[in-house]
């Protein structure tokens, strides 16, 4: 069976202003200072378990060029341009009908354009073993992250309780055989971010996951599943089949996540599983997370560009266009200079970027 990696690279990233604006967002930017972007970074990941013409991209219609430019080597009738915003499972369900006109027999990877992993290594390891698992199955598998801390920015993936990977692979209803992976474990749930208290019952039961959004399955399985938890999505997908039916009939999909349309009922049904992993993954979704990755000084500073930090603590700066930073005894700011933008907040305030981006 062939491997095809989709990468969701449609989002504007609007909390990382002015870093990350609608007209050049994140998924674009070497954002680590590592000489490679989000998305770049995103297919190095997975060398090895996907050749570059199994890579499909779905992004915002505005960034097709950009595409182009930072991934070369990809088909360009893989980059599939969405005509309007509609959220993750007409997203998906797009490029797996897509996928599926061209190789039926395809396993697929669904990951976003914008997560980070430090180690590859294990990532493919992981990604490996989920691929070989579908590929022999009609599971539905999603990579559930082994929490560090009571995270309230998450949603989270529930184990079912007895049915841990031994007993997995001493009964299954959905396989009807033994499973061949005993990391990979049944689903109960889909928990929503929850608050601090939550959280840290989460963490403390052992049994909670962070939800990645990153999805291994068959085609054939997805598409059978939208088609019965999603019949209108399923039904919008085969009137696509023409670029002129696109630019109808998309805009007209429903807006809807697939965790929603998909992963919650599929759960319910005991459809889903999930492969515990630990790869140094964050969905550098705002200014702490990158704060978090960014190799730090002895003051808890992190920095990308030519900075220079005197008597500053606990700062993430990023400012890799200007020829020469000077920061003097600032604690717990976040400063971040873009072309002929300048960011310079407290970093208890991060949640009011978007609101300052606004004015």
């Amino acid at each position: 069976m062939n491997n095809h990696i989709v990468i969701m690279a449609g989002g504007i990233g609007s909390r990382f202003w002015p870093l990350s604006t609608p007209e050049y967002p994140k998924q674009f930017i070497d954002i680590l200072g590592c000489g490679r972007t989000l998305i770049q970074l995103t297919v190095d990941r997975f060398k090895g378990l996907c050749p570059m013409e199994n890579f499909w991209v779905v992004t915002n219609a505005a960034y097709v060029d950009i595409v182009r430019k930072q991934l070369p080597e990809m088909p360009v009738n893989h980059i599939l341009a969405e005509p309007a915003a509609r959220n993750t499972a007409p997203c998906i369900a797009w490029a797996c009908w897509r996928i599926k006109g061209e190789d039926p027999g395809a396993n697929v990877v669904v990951t976003p354009a914008d997560a980070v992993v430090m180690n590859p290594e294990e990532f493919r390891r992981v990604i490996g073993n989920a691929l070989a698992f579908t590929e022999k199955s009609d599971a539905i598998v999603t990579i559930g992250i082994k929490p560090s801390r009571p995270e309230t920015g998450y949603g989270y993936v529930e184990v079912e309780s007895g049915h841990t990977p031994q007993s997995l692979r001493d009964s299954s209803p959905i396989l009807g055989e033994q499973l061949a992976d005993a990391e990979i474990s049944k689903v109960a749930a889909f928990k929503e971010k929850p608050d601090l208290g939550t959280a840290e019952k989460y963490l403390a039961a052992g049994n909670y996951l962070w939800n990645a959004g990153i999805f291994v399955w068959n085609v054939k399985t997805i598409t059978e599943a939208i088609k019965t938890y999603k019949p209108n999505i399923a039904s919008d997908m085969e009137r696509m089949k023409t670029v002129a039916d696109v630019q109808e009939v998309f805009p007209q999909c429903e807006k809807i996540s697939i965790d929603y349309a998909v992963m919650e009922p599929a759960a319910a049904d005991g459809r889903v599983y999930t492969h515990p992993a630990d790869f140094g993954w964050s969905d550098l979704g705002n200014w702490a997370s990158l704060h978090d990755k960014l190799q730090k000084d002895s003051a808890n500073n992190g920095a990308v560009g030519k900075v220079d930090l005197y008597e500053c603590k606990n700062c993430v700066v990023h400012a890799e266009e200007a020829s020469k930073v000077v920061l003097q005894g600032l604690d717990g700011y976040i400063v971040s200079a873009k072309g002929d933008r300048l960011l310079v907040c407290k970093r208890s305030e991060e949640q009011r970027i978007k609101e300052f981006s606004q004015k």
